[in-house]
């Protein structure tokens, strides 16, 4: 029987968005060619991707990986109008510059659900950062682009170990009243075991959120990627990040294996017969170019079965 039978409802598709380009390349210490990036996008879009995150407006001091943002948004900017595409924008000049280059749907920011955490990236408090993205959702919102948000270190942070869900369920509160129609989960340093991932959910779900308006974002630093997606698909997510080939890592958990792989979600979802669009062996493919100028293999599982 096709799908995923819940107690809520049956999972019969899943919406994958490819963080790859963006969140995965980030953080790889190799500089990727602006037309390594684009082809990189594009591949996937051929592959069936409909929702890609492809840069971000930050100072390429801290991100230099993303500093040809403007040049990477103008070559896609015929990108298929059935396509999503959305960017990072941490603050109203990356916003602006993201309103002239390319073609925009949507504008993702962030915020963390530990203090800590918060204190050591942007030096602020929890409640300060998303105080700061007001200015960038009300305008995002005003220019009629979508504002999607992200929640970091929804089950621990590497400065403060176990985070209580209650936690998580106010950044998502923060993020929704500014104007947020999805917020993304994110198990940052990929420690996330199954139960955890139950009593986040729960909790939110509790307090009112929309599964619907839920979207799962897990690290594979300890091998639980998979096991958290499926957790999540018998509590009704049916929404998950994930990046080309494993692209990324986090650099705050040493051996961080990267972001959930791309070509695993695909293949997972294939073999319980949950429809995502996306063709495997093309997003195996689409990758290859990138790998090699990075000098990596394909971190995914599958892809290297």
């Amino acid at each position: 029987r096709a799908g995923r039978s819940v107690g809520r409802r049956a999972i019969s598709c899943v919406e994958v968005i490819e963080v790859g380009p963006r969140d995965g390349l980030q953080n790889e210490k190799v500089s990727v060619p602006t037309d390594v990036k684009v082809a990189l996008c594009m591949s996937l879009v051929d592959a069936g991707v409909r929702r890609i995150e492809t840069t971000s407006y930050v100072s390429p001091k801290w991100v230099p990986q993303m500093s040809d943002n403007v040049n990477v948004m103008d070559a896609l900017k015929d990108i298929p109008s059935g396509v999503e595409v959305s960017v990072l924008t941490p603050n109203l000049k990356g916003l602006e510059n993201a309103k002239l280059s390319g073609r925009v749907d949507a504008v993702s920011v962030f915020g963390a659900a530990s203090e800590s955490f918060s204190q050591k990236n942007i030096n602020c408090s929890i409640e300060e950062s998303i105080g700061r993205f007001s200015a960038v959702a009300e305008t995002a919102l005003g220019d009629g682009l979508k504002v999607r948000g992200y929640v970091s270190c929804i089950a621990a942070c590497p400065y403060e170990g176990p985070i209580d869900p209650k936690n998580v369920v106010k950044v998502w509160k923060l993020l929704k009243d500014l104007g947020c129609y999805e917020v993304s989960l994110g198990d940052t340093i990929g420690v996330a075991t199954p139960n955890q991932i139950s009593k986040v959910i729960e909790a939110l779900v509790a307090e009112g959120a929309d599964v619907n308006e839920l979207a799962g974002h897990y690290h594979d630093t300890c091998g639980t990627a998979l096991t958290n997606v499926l957790r999540s698909l018998d509590l009704g997510l049916s929404k998950f990040d994930s990046s080309a080939a494993g692209l990324g890592g986090c650099p705050y958990a040493a051996g961080a294996s990267g972001n959930l792989a791309t070509e695993d979600l695909v293949y997972l979802c294939d073999g319980l017969g949950i429809d995502t669009g996306i063709d495997f062996g093309k997003v195996v493919r689409a990758s290859e170019a990138t790998l090699d100028v990075i000098g990596i293999g394909n971190r995914s599982k599958s892809a290297q079965a």
